[in-house]
């Protein structure tokens, strides 16, 4: 007797008609006609399976908190940062609790398994760090929740930013987390890169720094960060995240910089709502997109994925914790139109993202954990499109969230299948 069976189901590597069998919060298999008892079974025929999305990169003791004291009337980013400063004394540990909890459930229904969120260590109560440390242990049985202590107001350039940050990591924080192009000089960032990342060398941690969110060609700490993982030998622990500068960077100067990226093996979070909304502020015509060189980096073999950064909060007034609608503007920005590229946009909320934080277990495969998402949709581009209802959320084996099907969803009969030239 097993706990759950899934019957019938698409998987997001293409494959259909597939069985999963669950039994104390382990997948014990995945194939065809598999007949055993099962305490209960799922039809999910024309189906998608998925594992559970995964948010690489979010801010979660500032979400939900818009309007509070005041609304980001200009929208940059700049705004968003003083706005956060005039929120954090205002706001107590039970109010950043409450509306993480409030966050965690929704993120839950819309499928999402693991949050790696950043939290303030400019304040020196630390009130966002005992928030956060509370819900995490308060969520452990059905989120993944990573803590990066991020010294939102630099961490040179706040007189007691590196003090506080050791503390935060004392108090079980899980990363080292940074904002270079925010310190008062260029110089000042070149050095709280090297100074993190040998913190983060000296305690075994983990490091993904706030990198280059600027349109300044100029701001080029991700180099710095490069060198400083291949140094230290943070190879495979070091991400960057937004990278957005990069997409005014001169072609001749990155065909330098992706080569060290790699030489570092960096992960890359582009987080595509927030930085579309953001950057190119000052532009005239032509905008800049604001989204970092995704296909390029991609394409050179880094592990690229994406972040939704923000929900209703000093920086982003919208947001629904959808990772569909977050793969769906990463596509649309990247320009990755291809059934391949819009099929890698899946996978860069998925297993992407499940690698950069580092999740064991992950995926859809015998000994995996019993953690997936059945979609109303038939495979990963269509999910994409229809910003698929969440039918049912499994953690451990059992259903824990569930939607009813949309009467929305538009189906296509009898479509063609769809086959691309080879170029």
């Amino acid at each position: 007797m097993i706990d759950l069976l899934i019957k019938n189901a698409n998987l997001p590597d293409g494959r259909t008609g597939i069985d999963i069998a669950c039994k104390d919060g382990k997948i014990t298999a995945v194939e065809t006609g598999i007949t055993a008892d099962a305490k209960q079974v799922i039809d999910a025929t024309d189906r998608l399976v998925s594992p559970p999305f995964v948010d690489p990169h979010f801010h979660m003791d500032a979400t939900l908190s818009l309007g509070r004291p005041r609304v980001n009337v200009s929208g940059t980013l700049l705004e968003g940062i003083a706005l956060w400063g005039e929120l954090k004394p205002l706001q107590t540990i039970d109010e950043i609790i409450e509306r993480a909890l409030r966050y965690c459930d929704i993120a839950v229904s819309m499928g999402i398994g693991a949050i790696r969120s950043h939290v303030d260590v400019c304040d020196d109560e630390l009130k966002g760090v005992e928030a956060l440390l509370d819900v995490r242990n308060q969520v452990k049985d059905y989120i993944d929740l990573q803590l990066v202590a991020f010294p939102q107001d630099g961490v040179f350039r706040d007189p007691t930013a590196m003090k506080n940050m050791i503390r935060a990591l004392d108090m079980g924080v899980d990363i080292v987390g940074g904002i270079p192009h925010f310190e008062r000089t260029m110089q000042d960032g070149a050095r709280s890169v090297t100074a993190l990342c040998e913190l983060a060398a000296k305690r075994g941690l983990m490091v993904d720094m706030h990198c280059d969110e600027s349109d300044d060609p100029n701001s080029r700490h991700v180099e710095t960060l490069a060198y400083e993982t291949t140094r230290l030998g943070l190879q495979g622990r070091v991400a960057g995240s937004h990278l957005t500068s990069m997409h005014s960077m001169d072609n001749y100067y990155v065909s330098k910089l992706i080569p060290l990226m790699v030489e570092a093996n960096l992960s890359v979070i582009p987080n595509p709502s927030i930085n579309i909304m953001l950057q190119g502020r000052h532009d005239t015509y032509p905008k800049r997109r604001g989204q970092t060189r995704v296909r390029e980096l991609r394409d050179a073999g880094l592990n690229v994925g994406f972040g939704s950064d923000c929900m209703m909060d000093p920086w982003y007034s919208l947001g629904r914790a959808d990772m569909l609608d977050v793969a769906n503007m990463g596509l649309h920005v990247g320009q990755l139109s291809s059934r391949a590229d819009m099929t890698w946009c899946f996978d860069a909320v998925t297993q992407n993202s499940a690698s950069i934080m580092g999740l064991k277990d992950y995926g859809l495969n015998k000994d995996c954990n019993a953690n997936f998402v059945i979609l109303q949709a038939k495979d990963p581009i269509e999910a994409i499109r229809l910003r698929a209802t969440r039918l049912k959320v499994v953690r451990g084996g059992k259903v824990i969230s569930q939607t009813p099907a949309s009467t929305a969803h538009i189906d296509l009969p009898n479509r063609p299948k769809v086959v691309e030239p080879d170029i």
